[in-house]
């Protein structure tokens, strides 16, 4: 990890750069059991993300269990556009896992990662870039977002913000 950057007294924020994959974290004074159960349940993912505002569950599909389908409902200024969720790892209080796809093309991995700790846990929300470079000028169209790496780091950030503001009361 590098860089340590603290928001807050309370909040210290973790960078860890890697091609194609960006990492966050951030310790949440809430057990990784409560943690899990909001991070997972994506029906609440407008509440703490910047950028994805609402999601729903697929017909037949009403929790986070691997092969749960959702769509997830994007904003950024004028741009809006709809991804589809597919759950690829589910363990309670351990890590929520999905990929994320368009028009059948999976684009993108997001997941987190919860570690206990003394005062409760370390919450690391990760994503995965799989587009290739063919694909990326689309997506700037698509979602008026020029540097994506950039901008989930930022966004990353302020999620888990949120979320810890959430779950701390």
């Amino acid at each position: 990890m590098t860089r340590p950057r603290s928001l807050c007294p309370r909040a210290v924020l973790y960078f860890t750069p890697m091609a194609g994959k960006i990492e966050v974290s951030r310790d949440i004074a809430a057990s990784p059991e409560v943690v899990y159960d909001a991070i997972s349940d994506v029906t609440r993912m407008g509440d703490w993300s910047e950028e994805c505002h609402s999601c729903q569950w697929h017909d037949g599909f009403a929790a986070p269990i691997v092969g749960a389908i959702f769509d997830g409902h994007n904003r950024h200024g004028e741009h809006e556009w709809t991804t589809q969720g597919k759950v690829i790892e589910a363990e309670p209080g351990r890590a929520f896992t999905f990929e994320c796809s368009m028009f059948d093309f999976h684009y993108s991995t997001w997941g987190y990662r919860i570690e206990p700790t003394p005062t409760g846990c370390r919450v690391t929300e990760w994503t995965e870039d799989l587009r290739p470079e063919s694909a990326r000028e689309f997506s700037k169209r698509a979602s008026g977002v020029e540097d994506r790496a950039e901008r989930n780091r930022r966004t990353m950030s302020g999620t888990l913000e949120r979320l810890a503001a959430a779950l701390e009361g």
